[in-house]
C-alpha cells in the first residue's frame, strides 16, 4: 500500500472511530464521496526536470500546488490548518518534518496563516523555540478534519471547523505542565500589533493585525491558570496559557473570529458552536461536505480518477472566503463596519479563476456566487471601480457569464454601471486603458537586454485581456439593451489583433510608435515585459471570444493547425527559467494559467481527437504524480488548476467564460449526473470505450457542433458523447 492510501485509509479510520464514539446519531448518508478527497494533494513539492521543463535551482521549490491540508468549509472565514514553513504558499510543505502553529485563515497565497496556536508541554519545551517534530505516518486529513501527533510534546491534535470558528482537541500524554502557545507575532504577512487578554477562568480574546484586524474569542474546557505575555504588539513576543493541572481527558479549544470585533467573534463562536461536542461539529462538518460532492455523482474511471475528480473539487470551493459575521456586519473597502442582508466575501482571484473556477461557482454554489458579486458591487459603490485581482478586468466576465447564465439577484444595472466605468476610466481598474482606447493597443519600452524580472506594462497580455474583457461587457450591454456600449465594447474586442505580428507570427509587444518590439524571442518568458508570467507562445492562441478570428490572422485552418502542433512539440528551453511559469509540453505551460485554453483549440479546426489526446496527457501524467501522488503539476491558485481537472474530466469546459455554453469532451468517466440548484439533473454519458468523440446527442438529438447551452443546467437533459478507439 503506497503513502496516499495509507493516509487515506487513516483518515477514514480516524472519523469512523469518532463517529461511533459521538453521542449523536450515526445514520448513514445516502453518499459516501468525501473518502475520495484527499486534502494532501497538492502539498508535494514537485521536482522532476522533465515535467518543469528546468532544473530546480538550489534552493528554489516548485510553485507548485501551494494548497493546505487543514479543515475548512465551503468558501468559510476559518481554515483551521497546520503550519510548516511562514512565508511559503500555504504554510504546509509535505517535505518538512516541523509544525511551529496551527493557523486559522489561509488561501495558498503567501498571505493570510492568522491567529497561530500551538499546544505545548512543559517537559517539552527546552527553549524559547515553539515547534515539534511530526510524521506522516501520525497525520490524517479528510474534508472539515485534520489530525497530527506533536512528537515532541507528546500532544494528539484534532482540528474541525465551521464556516467561523475552528474547534481544537488536544489529548496529552503527560497531564501536568499543559500550555497553549498563541504565537500572535507570526502570519504570512508582516504583524504590526496584536493583543491578548483573559476573559474569565478559562477563555482569551484579542485580535492581530496584519494591516487589517482579525479578532478572535476563544473558550477553553479547562481553567486558565496563568497567561503569560512576552513583548505584546512585538514581532517578537508571544503569549503562553497555562491550563490548570488536575482535569483529565482532552484539552478543546473552541475559538470564533470576526474581521469586526471581539464581540462579534464571540456572538459566532456562541452561534455556530455554543455548546456541540468536537465529534457532533466534525459530523456536521463532514455532511456538509458530502451534501456538496454529491451533487455531482460519477459512475466508472478508476480509482484515482475518482479521488483526482472529487479532490479537485472539493479544492474549488475553498476560496473566495467570507468575510462577514452571523449578525451581517462586515468592514467594508473604507474600514467602516456595515450590517448586510447578504455574505461578504473576498475578492476573488480573477485573474486565475474566471476562465473556469467562477463558472464552476456559480453552477454548484449559486447563492455564494451572488453574494460574492454583490461583495464586489459594494467595494465598486465605495471605491468607483469594482476590483480586480492582480491583472485583467476579468470582474467583467465573471459578473457578465453569471447573469447570462440566469443569475440574476443582484444590482444588474448598478454592476453593469461600474463595469462600464471599469473599462473607460483611467486611474480604475485597468491600467492604461486611456492608451489602449486610444492606439487599440498597451505599448512596451525598446528595452535592450530584457529579462524576466523587467518591470514594464504587460502590455501585450493586457492588450489580449481587455479585448476579451470588453467583449465580455458588450455581451452584459447587448443583454440589457445598450446598443451603443455594445457596438463599442465589441469594436473593442477585436484589438487583440493589433498585436499579432505577421511576419513571425505571434502577438509581439509593440512600441509607442507602432513598431515591434525589437529585442524579441518567442519562447523566452517574462513576468511582466510584453508578457504576464507567459512566453509569446503561451498567449498567441488567446481570444476566446474570436477563435475564427484568430485562426484567420494564421492564413486558416491548416496555418492554425499547424502553429498549434508546434506549441506542444517545439521543446521547452531549460535555461529559461521563470518561478510560476514551469510544467512544459513543448511551449504549452500547464503549471500557469494563461494558455489553458489552447489544448481544446483543435475543436474549431474540426480536430476534437486532438484535443483529447492533450486533455487526456493532462490529465493522466499532469494531477496526483510525484513519489506519493500528492503533486500538483503548478500552483492550484485558489481552485483554478482543480476546476480545469473537474471540467475536463466531466467532458465539458467553459471555453469562453462569459459564454454561457460549453464545449464537449471525452469524460473520463462512463456516466456522469449532475444535480443542478434548479433540482434538475444533467446526465453526461460516454458511449463506447474508446478515447475519439465519433458524435454528440443531446436529449437523443444531434448536436450541431462541438457545443452544448447552459439551459441544460436550468431544464436538465442528456449528453450522449459517442467513442471509438
Amino acid at each position: 500500500m503506497n503513502r496516499l492510501k495509507k493516509i487515506s485509509a487513516l483518515a477514514s479510520l480516524v472519523l469512523v472511530i469518532f463517529f461511533k464514539t459521538a453521542s449523536v446519531s450515526n445514520a448513514q448518508t445516502k453518499t459516501n464521496l468525501t473518502k475520495y478527497v484527499n486534502p494532501f494533494i497538492g502539498t508535494a513539492p514537485l521536482t522532476d526536470p522533465k515535467i518543469l521543463g528546468y532544473t530546480l535551482p538550489e534552493g528554489w521549490r516548485s510553485w507548485a500546488g501551494l494548497v493546505y491540508p487543514g479543515s475548512s468549509m465551503p468558501n468559510a472565514m476559518v481554515q483551521l490548518s497546520p503550519m510548516t514553513e511562514y512565508g511559503s504558499g500555504a504554510g504546509y510543505e509535505y517535505e518538512d518534518d516541523m509544525i511551529y502553529g496551527f493557523t486559522h485563515t489561509n488561501k495558498g497565497h503567501w498571505n493570510l496563516c492568522n491567529i497561530p496556536i500551538l499546544p505545548v508541554s512543559a517537559s517539552g519545551t527546552s527553549s524559547d523555540k515553539f515547534g515539534s517534530h511530526f510524521s506522516h505516518k501520525n497525520e490524517s486529513a479528510s474534508p472539515g478534519f485534520y489530525q497530527v501527533f506533536l512528537s515532541d510534546y507528546k500532544v494528539n491534535v484534532s482540528l474541525t471547523s465551521t464556516l467561523r470558528c475552528g474547534y481544537h482537541k488536544y489529548e496529552f500524554t503527560n497531564n501536568k505542565g499543559r500550555q497553549i502557545l498563541f504565537d500572535l507575532a507570526r502570519a504570512n504577512n508582516g504583524v504590526n500589533d496584536w493583543k491578548i487578554e483573559q476573559v474569565g477562568t478559562n477563555a482569551v480574546q484579542g485580535y492581530q493585525d496584519v494591516g487589517e484586524k482579525i479578532y478572535f474569542y476563544a473558550e477553553l474546557n479547562n481553567p486558565i491558570s496563568k497567561l503569560e505575555k512576552i513583548g505584546e504588539g512585538t514581532r517578537k513576543g508571544r503569549a503562553l496559557l497555562n491550563i490548570s493541572d488536575g482535569k483529565q481527558g482532552p484539552v478543546e479549544l473552541k475559538i470564533g473570529l470576526s474581521f469586526v470585533s471581539v464581540a462579534n467573534a464571540k456572538q459566532n463562536l456562541k452561534q455556530e458552536i455554543g455548546a456541540k461536542s468536537f465529534n457532533e461539529v466534525l459530523k456536521a462538518g463532514n455532511q456538509t461536505w458530502e451534501t456538496f460532492l454529491s451533487q455531482i455523482q460519477i459512475k466508472g474511471g478508476t480509482d484515482k480518477q475518482k479521488q483526482l475528480f472529487y479532490s479537485s473539487l472539493y479544492r474549488a470551493v475553498l476560496w473566495p472566503a467570507l468575510r462577514s459575521d452571523v449578525n451581517g456586519e462586515y468592514t467594508d473597502a473604507n474600514g467602516k463596519v456595515i450590517k448586510a442582508d447578504f455574505n461578504y466575501y473576498t475578492v476573488p482571484s480573477l485573474w486565475d479563476t474566471y476562465r473556469n473556477k467562477l463558472v464552476l461557482l456559480a453552477i454548484v454554489s449559486p447563492k455564494v456566487t451572488v453574494d460574492v458579486i454583490k461583495s464586489l458591487k459594494d467595494m465598486g459603490d465605495k471605491t468607483g471601480f469594482i476590483p480586480t485581482f492582480f491583472h485583467g478586468d476579468h470582474a467583467a466576465s465573471f459578473i457578465a457569464g453569471s447573469y447570462l447564465r440566469g443569475l440574476e439577484g443582484f444590482d444588474v444595472k448598478g454592476a453593469y454601471k461600474l463595469l462600464l466605468r471599469n473599462a473607460n476610466i483611467e486611474g480604475g481598474t485597468r491600467p492604461f486603458i486611456k492608451e489602449y482606447i486610444e492606439k487599440g493597443y498597451i505599448s512596451e519600452p525598446d528595452i535592450a537586454a530584457p529579462h524576466v524580472e523587467t518591470k514594464a506594462k504587460a502590455g501585450v497580455s493586457k492588450t489580449l485581456e481587455y479585448a476579451y474583457d470588453d467583449y465580455a461587457l458588450a455581451q452584459m450591454a447587448k443583454k440589457l439593451g445598450d446598443t451603443a456600449n455594445y457596438r463599442v465594447l465589441m469594436q473593442r474586442s477585436t484589438n487583440y489583433k493589433n498585436v499579432f505580428d505577421p511576419s513571425t507570427r505571434f502577438m509581439r509587444g509593440r512600441l509607442e510608435n507602432g513598431d515591434w518590439v525589437k529585442n524579441f524571442d518567442p519562447q523566452y518568458p517574462y513576468y511582466e515585459y510584453m508578457y504576464r508570467e507567459a512566453n509569446a507562445w503561451q498567449v498567441s492562441f488567446f481570444a476566446p471570444h474570436d477563435m475564427q478570428g484568430l485562426i484567420a490572422l494564421y492564413g486558416g485552418e491548416k496555418g492554425f493547425e499547424s502553429k498549434l502542433d508546434s506549441l506542444f512539440s517545439v521543446p521547452w528551453n531549460p535555461k529559461h527559467i521563470a518561478r510560476n511559469v514551469e510544467t512544459m509540453v513543448g511551449q504549452y505551460c500547464h503549471g500557469n494559467q494563461p494558455d489553458h485554453e489552447a489544448p481544446f483549440a483543435y475543436h474549431f479546426i474540426g480536430k476534437p481527437e486532438k484535443s483529447q489526446k492533450m486533455l487526456d496527457y493532462i490529465m493522466d501524467n499532469l494531477y496526483g504524480i510525484g513519489e506519493d501522488g500528492l503533486a500538483l503539476c503548478g500552483m492550484d491558485d485558489a481552485g483554478e488548476m482543480s476546476s480545469w481537472y473537474v471540467f475536463s474530466a466531466l467532458g465539458l469546459y467553459p471555453y469562453c467564460a462569459v459564454d454561457d455554453e460549453y464545449i464537449v469532451t471525452v469524460p473520463l468517466f462512463d456516466e456522469v449526473k449532475w444535480q443542478t440548484a434548479s433540482g434538475k439533473v444533467l446526465s453526461i454519458k460516454k458511449a463506447g470505450n474508446g478515447r475519439r468523440m465519433t458524435g454528440i446527442t443531446v436529449n437523443k438529438a444531434g448536436n450541431k457542433g462541438y457545443f452544448v447551452s447552459h439551459d441544460l443546467f436550468k431544464k436538465g437533459g442528456e449528453i450522449v458523447i459517442s467513442t471509438a478507439d
